[in-house]
């Protein structure tokens, strides 16, 4: 058999473009043109795939009953890639050296005359979000994909989330590895530069695409043994007493701007019932203990806690408000930078508790900038959360939703992560292990991207962490899983 097959999903009757180095190597030197729709014959070839869907199932099925090669390399459709030195070379030798199912690698971006590093996340087990980024260029073992279609059945009948099921598929049985090394180059304009959207998997357009990629996640919890029925153990009766039936906590570093809007509409809520407002003042370097100070003077529902920890992030800041004397039955989570949507938010989420009996609930929201103003792509609702399969699907997305709120004695046996990332999501999906967690898709809350919020603008190494720490997170949680299902 011989080595290698590229293949360019393409979604247009036209080639895709490879820039030179391509031809130049040694691998492809037998390829002598790309034609729309034809296989050009030869030790190595280009195949293009001509359909409107590259990312389906039958497309996928179709290459790997077409190929005769060792191995297959993807490239992404409407992509200028350069290969570095000897890459394909590389990428080969790697991956028989490991056994790969499938093989990426660090690469360039070069858009308008500069050029960035664009280093990629490490897969593992609880790589399974949808969005795992692998680069444009994926090199995938023949013989470990047909493997894979033995043993769990040929690429998903799905239009979209082909590929998704193919890379989850070889997972089960062989490595998926990284190659941290920058093989290749991708040009890009300003124009095609940054186009994913952070919110595309709850845009309401993308409704059809992510239902697909749900059904795949699901399936492959099914066959590694990770799915959860939707059956949930009973809530336990409290044991503890509490001083008040809620209270909204903030953790709060240097917020001056916003830290003012954000007490007072929780200050404004309209309740049925006692509540407070625990503060966590990380050691706030500009006004904010000043403004919060001012506040509780004439408000005693505030209760200002300022940590003798130096080495707390958000979930350590949570964890001294959940401990403290004054937190209420359940915790209700509002961000420095944030507002509640109106006054009803906190009775409305207290009720959801009661009406369930929940171990958390989690509300709805709207993106807006600092003045409020709405931005894309409108409410943020995620409905693809449901009471049959929401646990599941919460191991293939980044996030839950918010406002969140917990029950505080649930809380105080399962602390949060003294992080500042992700510190809600580990709560969420490991109460959702066990426990039924309540939705509300109205709005409840506006979060504000701005200047000087955290998760504006951040650069790749940082998501990259943010990232990694999450799969982390997802894996401990399918072991975890996985073993109670076990011990049934």
């Amino acid at each position: 058999m011989s080595r290698l097959t590229v293949v360019l999903s393409c979604g247009r009757k036209e080639p895709a473009r490879l820039a030179a180095p391509f031809t130049d190597s040694p691998l492809v030197a037998k390829v002598l043109a790309l034609a729309a729709g034809s296989a050009v014959s030869g030790q190595n070839s280009i195949e293009i795939i001509p359909t409107d869907r590259p990312t389906s199932g039958a497309a996928l099925r179709q290459v790997f009953e077409r190929v005769r090669t060792d191995y297959v390399l993807f490239v992404d459709t409407d992509t200028d890639v350069r290969l570095g030195q000897f890459a394909l070379e590389r990428l080969l030798d790697v991956a028989t050296q490991t056994n790969a199912g499938l093989v990426y690698a660090d690469h360039w971006v070069s858009c308008d005359g500069t050029t960035t590093e664009k280093p990629l996340a490490d897969w593992q087990l609880g790589s399974i979000r949808d969005d795992f980024a692998f680069g444009p260029l994926r090199l995938i073992s023949t013989a470990a994909a047909r493997q894979a279609f033995d043993a769990y059945g040929p690429a998903a009948d799905v239009q979209w989330a082909g590929r998704y099921d193919v890379r989850l598929k070889l997972s089960i049985k062989h490595p998926i590895v990284r190659l941290p090394e920058f093989l290749y180059t991708v040009l890009e304009s300003k124009e095609t530069a940054g186009t994913n959207s952070h919110f595309a998997y709850v845009d309401p357009k993308n409704a059809a695409v992510q239902k697909e990629m749900e059904l795949v996640a699901t399936e492959h919890l099914r066959r590694i043994g990770a799915y959860l029925e939707p059956v949930f153990e009973p809530i336990p009766l409290p044991k503890m007493r509490f001083e008040v039936e809620a209270s909204v906590v903030i953790p709060v570093r240097n917020r001056e701007k916003t830290i003012a809007d954000a007490v007072n509409s929780v200050l404004s809520q309209k309740t049925s019932f006692p509540f407070n407002l625990l503060v966590v003042d990380n050691h706030s370097t500009d006004r904010t203990t000043a403004i919060l100070r001012e506040i509780a003077a004439r408000d005693p529902r505030l209760v200002h806690i300022i940590p003798e920890r130096l080495d707390l992030g958000i979930g350590g800041c949570w964890n001294e408000a959940v401990f403290s004397r004054q937190c209420g039955k359940y915790a209700v989570q509002l961000d420095s930078d944030d507002l509640y949507a109106g006054p009803d938010t906190l009775e409305r989420i207290v009720a959801e508790f009661k009406r369930g009996p929940y171990a958390a609930v989690i509300g709805s929201y709207k993106v807006v900038d600092f003045n409020l103003n709405d931005l894309p792509p409108g409410l943020i609702d995620h409905r693809e959360w449901t009471r049959e399969n929401g646990r599941n699907n919460a191991l293939r997305i980044n996030g839950l939703g918010a406002p969140r709120a917990f029950m505080t004695e649930l809380l105080r046996q399962n602390p949060f992560p003294n992080v500042s990332y992700g510190e809600d999501y580990s709560v969420a999906i490991r109460f959702s292990r066990r426990y039924e967690i309540g939705r509300i898709y109205d709005c409840l809350y506006l979060c504000r991207r701005w200047e000087d919020n955290t998760d504006a603008a951040l650069p790749v190494a940082k998501i990259n962490q943010y990232n990694t720490y999450k799969d982390r997170l997802r894996t401990i949680e399918i072991l975890a899983r996985q073993q109670m299902n076990a011990n049934r």
